[in-house]
């Protein structure tokens, strides 16, 4: 999942963009308010990881701002000011989640996870699609109860198919959500990976779960749509 953080603080910046790529995402990482606001407006993002006091542009600037533009990213605000006032004028300027500095990382990786599950309407960590089974938490692939050993970038394509399960999904979209841009490679580079994921899913004789829709993308289910 692409992640987009705005963070003014080095030291926390590099923190919490390391550790949410630990956890397989994708991470824009911007230092000032104005230049988050360019990403946010310029590129898709599963979750948005705010602070409010930055320098050019604050962060509930930036919130407002999304959200009289129809952005419905959901918005982890991370911040110091700690007051209830404070707090709910945050929630308030179209927040989904706020989380007070200092905070623990495995926390702020754990709502970030509830972020990305509202985002695609699913209350479970568990994603299931006909006797597959994906643990978004462990990040565990599990099919017909056998466990499936994946590579990151396999793991993090086949959850991004999972949270769209049933609706087709561009390359395009692929490339955006998965991929690092600095990766360069071209839509070649997501069939090669599809490939690899066929194999490992089907290996034993199992039906095709990831269906090709031509001149569309691919699409993830447990029978042809």
């Amino acid at each position: 999942m692409r992640c987009l953080l705005v963070e003014d603080y080095p030291p926390l910046r590099e923190n919490v963009a390391e550790c949410l790529r630990e956890e397989g995402h994708v991470v824009d990482a911007s230092a000032t308010g104005d230049e988050g606001l360019w990403f946010a407006r310029n590129h898709p993002y599963d979750v948005i990881v705010l602070d409010i006091m930055l320098p050019n542009v604050d962060g509930l600037t930036i919130l407002r701002k999304l959200r009289e533009l129809q952005d419905k990213t959901p918005v982890l605000v991370i911040s110091a000011r700690d007051s209830v006032d404070q707090r709910v004028e945050g929630l308030d300027a179209g927040a989904d989640d706020y989380l007070v500095k200092p905070f623990a990382l495995a926390e702020m990786v754990a709502r970030v996870r509830a972020l990305v599950r509202r985002r695609y309407d699913r209350e479970s960590p568990k994603l299931v699609t006909g006797d597959l089974e994906i643990d978004t938490v462990c990040r565990k692939v599990h099919r017909a109860g056998e466990e499936i050993q994946l590579t990151p970038r396999e793991y993090a394509l086949l959850e991004y198919l999972a949270y769209r399960a049933g609706h087709p999904v561009t390359r395009t979209d692929i490339w955006e959500h998965v991929y690092e841009d600095q990766e360069g490679g071209s839509s070649n580079t997501v069939d090669v990976y599809i490939g690899y994921l066929r194999k490992k899913l089907n290996a034993g004789g199992r039906p095709e779960l990831i269906h090709t829709r031509r001149g569309v993308g691919y699409l993830i289910s447990c029978g042809e749509t």
